[in-house]
This record gives structure tokens, sequence and C-alpha cells, in this order.
């Protein structure tokens, strides 16, 4: 739970970081120099415990993950937050967490317990208040919403994928070669990160490479901890609570004050997960 805490209080204060960020990187430019942070955050620490390769079992979740959840999930994500209000986002990203209890229960065989699905429709429901607060006027551009939601599936994907690959891998390698292959896939974008990067003012790169260390590096670390001691229909849930969290930190740091309906949907959010985590008496 305390892994599951760390990952969540790191998620949430991405989205400050790539609100710093935003404006001097595209989409993929600022994936790749997140993704580098991280892998050399993450190279350091295995080569000082001496972490070896994983096992030959392990590579296929390793490798979906990293090409799915590493690469392809930050990429849409930070494209489609350039033509999609923050709130619109977190409403459509936060069907993630339910596609990962989906497929969690079909192809984990993990089930369908009634506190997860309950916690997580109250949660949905937080989350759908939230991100109506937080929206301003106008509908949403179908592209926009159409990429938040490929970024939603991509996450659920890698969730399910990276679960088998801890049954062989510790969590520090799962993460740091998933981080890796993710890195690899997005080297396409090499060129626009050097551009940028020479332009960019240096509280942005600062940003990205917080995003690099902090969100990625360890927070995906503490995730791989907590899922190989739970299902992923659990940990999917508990990601319910960072819209919660992102408004209380853009209020902090940003000081945008939320409207009462943010702090009813954040409680909505938080009420949903400590529901999902119930465990039904025998």
């Amino acid at each position: 739970m305390a892994a599951a805490t760390v990952t969540v209080v790191l998620w949430a204060s991405a989205f400050v970081g790539i609100r710093g960020a935003a404006g001097h990187y595209g989409p993929g430019a600022l994936a790749l120099g997140r993704l580098l942070a991280g892998s050399l955050t993450l190279a350091v620490i295995c080569l000082t415990r001496r972490t070896p390769l994983p096992p030959r079992a392990a590579w296929p979740g390793i490798a979906a993950s990293g090409v799915l959840w590493f690469g392809g999930y930050m990429v849409l994500l930070n494209w489609g937050e350039r033509t999609v209000d923050a709130g619109t986002a977190a409403l459509v990203v936060n069907v993630g967490p339910i596609l990962i209890a989906l497929l969690g229960g079909l192809l984990l065989k993990e089930g369908f317990p009634p506190p997860l699905l309950a916690g997580m429709a109250v949660s949905f429901a937080g989350a759908a208040v939230v991100g109506l607060a937080s929206s301003h006027g106008g509908g949403a551009p179908v592209a926009g919403v159409l990429l938040c939601l490929a970024a939603a599936v991509t996450y659920a994907c890698g969730v399910v994928a990276q679960k088998p690959a801890l049954h062989h891998a510790s969590a520090l390698q799962v993460t740091a070669f998933g981080c890796f292959t993710g890195t690899v896939v997005c080297l396409p974008f090499t060129g626009q990160l050097v551009d940028q990067a020479a332009r960019a003012p240096a509280s942005a790169t600062l940003d990205m490479v917080y995003l690099g260390v902090f969100p990625t590096a360890l927070a995906f670390t503490t995730w791989a901890y907590a899922l190989s001691r739970t299902t992923a229909g659990r940990m999917g849930a508990t990601t319910y609570a960072v819209p919660a969290l992102v408004v209380l930190m853009s209020w902090l740091a940003l000081g945008e004050v939320p409207v009462p309906l943010s702090f009813l949907g954040g409680a909505l959010c938080l009420g949903g997960v400590a529901l999902s985590r119930r465990r039904r008496r025998p």
C-alpha cells in the first residue's frame, strides 16, 4: 500500500511537470526526454545493485509493456492534451482502470470481485465530476478525445502485459528494461528533442528531467512492486486517487483555485479507491 501511495502521488505530480514542459517540447520529444532521464536513473541503480538481465520468460511482458505503456502511452497522452482540456483528458484516460479490471478478469483470471467493481464505479463517477468541474466551455476536438482514449487503451494493455512478467523478474528489472524498451521506441523523436532542447528555457528542461526521475523511474518501480503483490484490477483502481491529488497540487503549485464541485469529485475518487481495496468477508 505504501508503494501504491508513492506511485499515485508522483503520477499526480506529473501533471504539474507536464504543464511546465509541454509549451516548449512536442509530444514525442517530451516523451523521449522523460524516458532518457528515467533510463539513465534506472541504469545507475541497476549497475549499483548489479541487477542481472531478466530471465527469458519475463521478456514478452517487458517488451509489450515497454512498447505500449512507456512508449505509446506517453506520446499519445502528450499529443492528446495539446488539443483537449485537462478535465476531458482526465475523464477519458480514466477509462484505463476499467479496462485493466476487465482485461485482468478475463486474461489473468483475476475474476470480478463485487467490492472492486463497486469501488471503480464510484471512482469513475468522481473522475467524471472532476473532469466536468475543470472543463471549460466548448466541445472537445474529436481527434484529441480519440488520442486520449488510445492512451487509456495502451496504458491498460501495458499493465496487463506487465503483470505476468513480475512472476519471473523483480520490479526493478521489469521497470528498468521496460523503460529502456520505451526509450528505443521513441528514438525517432531524437531530432525534435535536440532542436527543442536548444531553444527551451532551463525550467522546462528541469520539468522534463523531473518527469523522468520521479514519476517514471521511481513511480513505475513502486508500481511494479505493488502490482507483483496484488491483482491488476485492484492496482488500477488505486489510480483513481490521481484526479483528486491533481486538483490539490494544481491549487498549491499553480495557483489554480478549484471549484467546490472538484472537492466533491475528489472525495468520490478517494472513497471509491477505499471501497475497491476492501476484501469480502468469508
